[in-house]
Protein backbone atom coordinates (compact mmCIF):
# COMPACT_ATOMS: atom_id res chain seq x y z
CA UNK A 1 0.00 0.00 0.00
CA UNK A 2 1.24 3.50 -0.82
CA UNK A 3 0.55 6.90 0.74
CA UNK A 4 -2.27 7.82 -1.64
CA UNK A 5 -4.14 4.59 -0.98
CA UNK A 6 -3.79 4.88 2.78
CA UNK A 7 -4.92 8.52 2.75
CA UNK A 8 -7.90 7.58 0.58
CA UNK A 9 -9.02 4.97 3.13
CA UNK A 10 -8.77 7.46 5.99
CA UNK A 11 -10.76 10.09 4.07
CA UNK A 12 -13.53 7.63 3.24
CA UNK A 13 -13.90 6.55 6.86
CA UNK A 14 -13.81 10.13 8.14
CA UNK A 15 -16.47 11.27 5.66
CA UNK A 16 -18.66 8.31 6.54
CA UNK A 17 -18.52 9.01 10.29
CA UNK A 18 -19.35 12.67 9.61
CA UNK A 19 -22.69 11.59 8.15
CA UNK A 20 -23.71 10.66 11.70
CA UNK A 21 -21.55 12.80 13.99
CA UNK A 22 -22.06 16.57 13.84
CA UNK A 23 -18.83 18.52 14.21
CA UNK A 24 -16.19 16.92 16.46
CA UNK A 25 -13.62 16.89 13.65
CA UNK A 26 -10.76 16.90 16.14
CA UNK A 27 -12.23 13.97 18.09
CA UNK A 28 -12.81 11.97 14.89
CA UNK A 29 -9.26 12.65 13.75
CA UNK A 30 -7.78 11.47 17.04
CA UNK A 31 -10.00 8.38 16.91
CA UNK A 32 -8.76 7.53 13.42
CA UNK A 33 -5.15 8.25 14.40
CA UNK A 34 -5.56 5.62 17.12
CA UNK A 35 -7.03 3.16 14.64
CA UNK A 36 -4.29 3.59 12.04
CA UNK A 37 -1.65 3.78 14.78
CA UNK A 38 -2.72 0.23 15.73
CA UNK A 39 -3.80 1.27 19.22
CA UNK A 40 -6.96 1.39 21.31
CA UNK A 41 -8.95 4.38 22.49
CA UNK A 42 -10.84 5.36 25.63
CA UNK A 43 -13.73 7.75 24.92
CA UNK A 44 -14.52 9.65 28.09
CA UNK A 45 -17.18 12.20 28.91
CA UNK A 46 -20.52 12.70 30.60
CA UNK A 47 -23.57 10.74 29.34
CA UNK A 48 -25.31 11.89 26.18
CA UNK A 49 -22.32 13.38 24.36
CA UNK A 50 -22.25 10.73 21.63
CA UNK A 51 -19.47 8.42 22.78
CA UNK A 52 -21.25 5.18 21.91
CA UNK A 53 -22.74 6.66 18.73
CA UNK A 54 -19.28 7.68 17.52
CA UNK A 55 -17.89 4.25 18.24
CA UNK A 56 -20.76 2.58 16.38
CA UNK A 57 -20.34 4.93 13.40
CA UNK A 58 -16.68 3.96 13.11
CA UNK A 59 -17.50 0.27 13.45
CA UNK A 60 -20.15 0.46 10.73
CA UNK A 61 -17.70 2.22 8.44
CA UNK A 62 -15.51 -0.89 8.42
CA UNK A 63 -16.54 -4.02 6.54
CA UNK A 64 -15.46 -6.33 9.31
CA UNK A 65 -16.62 -8.04 12.47
CA UNK A 66 -18.05 -5.78 15.16
CA UNK A 67 -19.22 -6.70 18.67
CA UNK A 68 -20.46 -4.62 21.57
CA UNK A 69 -20.23 -5.51 25.26
CA UNK A 70 -22.23 -3.70 27.92
CA UNK A 71 -19.98 -3.86 30.97
CA UNK A 72 -21.79 -4.57 34.24
CA UNK A 73 -20.63 -5.59 37.75
CA UNK A 74 -21.70 -9.21 37.20
CA UNK A 75 -19.77 -9.59 33.93
CA UNK A 76 -17.19 -12.40 34.15
CA UNK A 77 -13.85 -12.70 32.34
CA UNK A 78 -15.16 -15.79 30.52
CA UNK A 79 -18.05 -13.67 29.21
CA UNK A 80 -15.42 -11.76 27.25
CA UNK A 81 -12.86 -14.36 26.26
CA UNK A 82 -15.03 -17.46 25.82
CA UNK A 83 -15.10 -20.90 27.42
CA UNK A 84 -14.33 -24.55 26.80
CA UNK A 85 -17.60 -26.47 27.19
CA UNK A 86 -18.32 -30.17 27.15
CA UNK A 87 -20.33 -31.27 24.12
CA UNK A 88 -22.36 -34.29 25.16
CA UNK A 89 -23.06 -35.25 21.55
CA UNK A 90 -19.38 -35.57 20.65
CA UNK A 91 -18.15 -36.34 24.19
CA UNK A 92 -15.41 -33.75 23.69
CA UNK A 93 -14.61 -30.29 24.96
CA UNK A 94 -15.18 -27.51 22.42
CA UNK A 95 -14.11 -23.89 22.48
CA UNK A 96 -16.84 -21.28 22.31
CA UNK A 97 -15.21 -17.92 21.50
CA UNK A 98 -16.31 -14.80 23.34
CA UNK A 99 -16.97 -11.32 21.92
CA UNK A 100 -13.27 -10.36 21.96
CA UNK A 101 -12.91 -12.55 18.87
CA UNK A 102 -13.78 -9.74 16.52
CA UNK A 103 -12.09 -6.89 14.65
CA UNK A 104 -13.80 -3.92 16.30
CA UNK A 105 -14.84 -4.23 19.94
CA UNK A 106 -16.96 -1.64 21.73
CA UNK A 107 -16.54 -1.93 25.50
CA UNK A 108 -19.39 0.26 26.70
CA UNK A 109 -19.10 1.76 30.21
CA UNK A 110 -15.95 -0.27 30.86
CA UNK A 111 -15.57 1.07 34.40
CA UNK A 112 -18.80 -0.64 35.51
CA UNK A 113 -17.14 -4.07 35.43
CA UNK A 114 -15.03 -5.40 38.31
CA UNK A 115 -11.22 -5.14 38.19
CA UNK A 116 -11.03 -8.90 37.57
CA UNK A 117 -13.08 -8.57 34.39
CA UNK A 118 -11.30 -5.39 33.33
CA UNK A 119 -7.93 -7.13 33.62
CA UNK A 120 -9.09 -9.90 31.28
CA UNK A 121 -8.70 -7.38 28.45
CA UNK A 122 -5.00 -6.75 29.16
CA UNK A 123 -3.62 -9.64 27.13
CA UNK A 124 -5.87 -9.20 24.12
CA UNK A 125 -5.31 -5.42 23.96
CA UNK A 126 -1.53 -5.63 24.19
CA UNK A 127 -0.67 -8.93 22.51
CA UNK A 128 -3.72 -9.48 20.28
CA UNK A 129 -4.24 -12.93 21.72
CA UNK A 130 -6.27 -14.72 24.41
CA UNK A 131 -5.06 -17.62 26.56
CA UNK A 132 -7.78 -19.96 27.85
CA UNK A 133 -7.01 -23.13 29.80
CA UNK A 134 -3.37 -22.92 28.70
CA UNK A 135 -4.19 -22.62 25.00
CA UNK A 136 -3.38 -19.38 23.17
CA UNK A 137 -5.82 -18.13 20.54
CA UNK A 138 -4.79 -15.43 18.08
CA UNK A 139 -7.19 -12.54 17.46
CA UNK A 140 -8.18 -11.11 14.10
CA UNK A 141 -6.37 -8.27 12.36
CA UNK A 142 -7.10 -5.46 12.75
CA UNK A 143 -8.17 -5.63 16.38
CA UNK A 144 -9.40 -2.29 17.70
CA UNK A 145 -10.93 -1.69 21.13
CA UNK A 146 -13.06 1.39 21.74
CA UNK A 147 -14.06 1.77 25.38
CA UNK A 148 -16.38 4.38 26.87
CA UNK A 149 -16.71 5.61 30.43
CA UNK A 150 -18.39 8.38 32.38
CA UNK A 151 -15.81 10.14 34.60
CA UNK A 152 -18.46 11.82 36.78
CA UNK A 153 -20.60 8.89 37.93
CA UNK A 154 -18.89 7.00 40.76
CA UNK A 155 -21.78 4.88 42.04
CA UNK A 156 -21.43 1.27 40.91
CA UNK A 157 -18.16 1.89 39.08
CA UNK A 158 -14.64 0.52 39.42
CA UNK A 159 -11.90 2.97 38.33
CA UNK A 160 -9.57 1.54 35.72
CA UNK A 161 -6.19 0.55 37.20
CA UNK A 162 -3.05 2.17 35.83
CA UNK A 163 -2.04 -1.00 33.96
CA UNK A 164 -5.37 -0.97 32.12
CA UNK A 165 -5.20 2.74 31.30
CA UNK A 166 -1.71 2.25 29.90
CA UNK A 167 -3.12 -0.12 27.26
CA UNK A 168 -5.11 2.69 25.65
CA UNK A 169 -3.19 4.62 23.03
CA UNK A 170 -5.33 7.70 23.69
CA UNK A 171 -7.93 8.97 26.09
CA UNK A 172 -10.25 11.32 24.20
CA UNK A 173 -12.79 13.69 25.72
CA UNK A 174 -15.79 14.18 23.44
CA UNK A 175 -17.20 17.40 24.90
CA UNK A 176 -20.49 19.23 24.45
CA UNK A 177 -21.55 20.55 21.03
CA UNK A 178 -21.75 24.25 20.21
CA UNK A 179 -25.11 25.98 19.75
CA UNK A 180 -25.00 25.56 15.96
CA UNK A 181 -23.93 21.92 16.27
CA UNK A 182 -26.71 21.28 18.78
CA UNK A 183 -29.31 22.56 16.32
CA UNK A 184 -27.78 20.47 13.53
CA UNK A 185 -27.98 17.38 15.75
CA UNK A 186 -31.70 17.91 16.35
CA UNK A 187 -32.35 18.38 12.65
CA UNK A 188 -30.28 15.37 11.62
CA UNK A 189 -31.88 13.02 14.16
CA UNK A 190 -35.39 14.46 14.08
CA UNK A 191 -36.92 11.68 11.96
CA UNK A 192 -34.51 8.79 12.46
CA UNK A 193 -30.86 8.13 13.21
CA UNK A 194 -28.60 8.29 10.13
CA UNK A 195 -26.62 5.47 11.73
CA UNK A 196 -29.28 3.03 10.50
CA UNK A 197 -28.38 3.70 6.87
CA UNK A 198 -24.62 3.90 7.35
CA UNK A 199 -22.70 1.30 5.37
CA UNK A 200 -19.07 0.15 5.26
CA UNK A 201 -16.57 2.10 3.17
CA UNK A 202 -13.35 0.18 3.98
CA UNK A 203 -12.53 -3.51 4.35
CA UNK A 204 -10.68 -4.90 7.33
CA UNK A 205 -7.78 -5.99 5.15
CA UNK A 206 -7.46 -2.43 3.86
CA UNK A 207 -7.27 -1.04 7.39
CA UNK A 208 -4.69 -3.67 8.36
CA UNK A 209 -2.60 -2.74 5.32
CA UNK A 210 -2.91 0.96 6.18
CA UNK A 211 -1.72 0.18 9.72
CA UNK A 212 1.37 -1.49 8.30
CA UNK A 213 2.00 1.54 6.10
CA UNK A 214 1.63 3.93 9.05
CA UNK A 215 4.17 1.91 11.06
CA UNK A 216 6.72 2.74 8.35
CA UNK A 217 6.06 6.49 8.25
CA UNK A 218 9.37 8.33 8.57
CA UNK A 219 10.39 9.69 11.97
CA UNK A 220 13.86 11.21 12.21
CA UNK A 221 16.22 10.53 15.09
CA UNK A 222 15.84 14.08 16.41
CA UNK A 223 12.09 13.56 16.73
CA UNK A 224 12.57 10.18 18.38
CA UNK A 225 14.81 11.90 20.93
CA UNK A 226 12.15 14.62 21.35
CA UNK A 227 9.53 11.96 22.17
CA UNK A 228 11.80 10.36 24.77
CA UNK A 229 12.67 13.74 26.30
CA UNK A 230 8.96 14.50 26.70
CA UNK A 231 8.24 11.25 28.51
CA UNK A 232 11.36 11.61 30.67
CA UNK A 233 10.28 15.14 31.61
CA UNK A 234 7.00 13.81 33.01
CA UNK A 235 8.97 11.53 35.35
CA UNK A 236 10.96 14.48 36.70
CA UNK A 237 7.95 16.78 37.11
CA UNK A 238 7.52 17.73 40.79
CA UNK A 239 3.76 17.10 40.77
CA UNK A 240 4.02 13.59 39.30
CA UNK A 241 4.33 10.43 41.39
CA UNK A 242 4.47 8.12 38.39
CA UNK A 243 5.52 9.43 35.00
CA UNK A 244 5.16 8.13 31.46
CA UNK A 245 6.77 4.75 30.74
CA UNK A 246 8.67 3.56 27.66
CA UNK A 247 5.33 2.15 26.47
CA UNK A 248 4.05 5.73 26.53
CA UNK A 249 6.95 6.77 24.29
CA UNK A 250 5.99 4.05 21.83
CA UNK A 251 2.35 5.17 21.98
CA UNK A 252 3.33 8.78 21.30
CA UNK A 253 5.33 7.63 18.28
CA UNK A 254 2.46 5.57 16.82
CA UNK A 255 -0.11 8.28 17.47
CA UNK A 256 2.03 10.93 15.74
CA UNK A 257 2.46 8.61 12.76
CA UNK A 258 -1.32 8.18 12.61
CA UNK A 259 -1.86 11.94 12.65
CA UNK A 260 0.75 12.38 9.91
CA UNK A 261 -1.23 10.01 7.66
CA UNK A 262 -4.44 11.95 8.28
CA UNK A 263 -2.57 15.08 7.20
CA UNK A 264 -1.55 13.35 3.95
CA UNK A 265 2.14 12.99 4.84
CA UNK A 266 4.54 10.06 5.04
CA UNK A 267 6.73 11.76 7.64
CA UNK A 268 6.17 13.09 11.16
CA UNK A 269 6.66 16.71 12.21
CA UNK A 270 7.14 18.17 15.71
CA UNK A 271 3.61 19.58 15.51
CA UNK A 272 2.22 16.05 15.06
CA UNK A 273 3.87 14.99 18.31
CA UNK A 274 2.70 18.06 20.21
CA UNK A 275 -0.84 17.63 18.91
CA UNK A 276 -1.27 14.12 20.32
CA UNK A 277 0.84 14.53 23.48
CA UNK A 278 -2.08 15.31 25.81
CA UNK A 279 -4.46 12.50 24.76
CA UNK A 280 -1.56 10.03 24.74
CA UNK A 281 0.26 10.97 27.96
CA UNK A 282 -2.17 12.63 30.40
CA UNK A 283 -4.09 9.50 31.42
CA UNK A 284 -0.83 7.64 32.11
CA UNK A 285 0.38 10.06 34.80
CA UNK A 286 -0.15 9.58 38.52
CA UNK A 287 -0.29 13.06 40.00
CA UNK A 288 0.90 13.61 43.58
CA UNK A 289 -2.19 15.55 44.64
CA UNK A 290 -4.42 12.47 44.27
CA UNK A 291 -4.37 8.73 44.62
CA UNK A 292 -5.43 8.35 41.00
CA UNK A 293 -4.49 10.20 37.83
CA UNK A 294 -6.69 13.28 37.66
CA UNK A 295 -7.50 14.07 34.05
CA UNK A 296 -7.21 17.85 34.24
CA UNK A 297 -4.09 17.70 36.38
CA UNK A 298 -2.51 15.26 33.94
CA UNK A 299 -3.33 17.53 31.00
CA UNK A 300 -1.80 20.49 32.84
CA UNK A 301 1.40 18.55 33.47
CA UNK A 302 1.71 17.59 29.80
CA UNK A 303 1.16 21.19 28.70
CA UNK A 304 3.90 22.34 31.08
CA UNK A 305 6.26 19.68 29.75
CA UNK A 306 5.53 20.71 26.16
CA UNK A 307 6.34 24.32 26.97
CA UNK A 308 9.67 23.46 28.60
CA UNK A 309 11.16 20.72 26.40
CA UNK A 310 13.03 22.17 23.45
CA UNK A 311 11.50 21.39 20.06
CA UNK A 312 14.09 20.24 17.50
CA UNK A 313 14.63 22.34 14.39
CA UNK A 314 14.43 19.63 11.84
CA UNK A 315 14.42 18.74 8.16
CA UNK A 316 11.66 16.16 8.62
CA UNK A 317 11.50 15.17 4.97
CA UNK A 318 15.15 14.25 4.79
CA UNK A 319 15.10 12.88 8.32
CA UNK A 320 18.15 14.93 9.29
CA UNK A 321 18.38 17.44 12.12
CA UNK A 322 19.69 20.88 11.31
Amino acid sequence: MNLQEAVSISKRIRANISQVIVGKEEVIELLLASLFGNGHVLLEDVPGTGKTLMAKALARSLDGQFKRIQFTPDLLPSDLSGINFYNQKTSEFEFRPGPVFTQVLLADEINRATPRTQSSLLECMEERQVTIDGVTHELARPFFVMATQNPIDNQGTFPLPEAQLDRFLMRIEVGYPSLEEGVDILQRFQVQSPLQELGPVAAGVEVAAAQQFVAGISVSRDLLEYIVRLTEATRRHPDVRLGASPRASSALLRASQGIALLQGRDYVTPDDIKRVAEPVLAHRLLVRRGLRPDDQEGDAVVRQVLSKVEVPAEDVRAGRGK
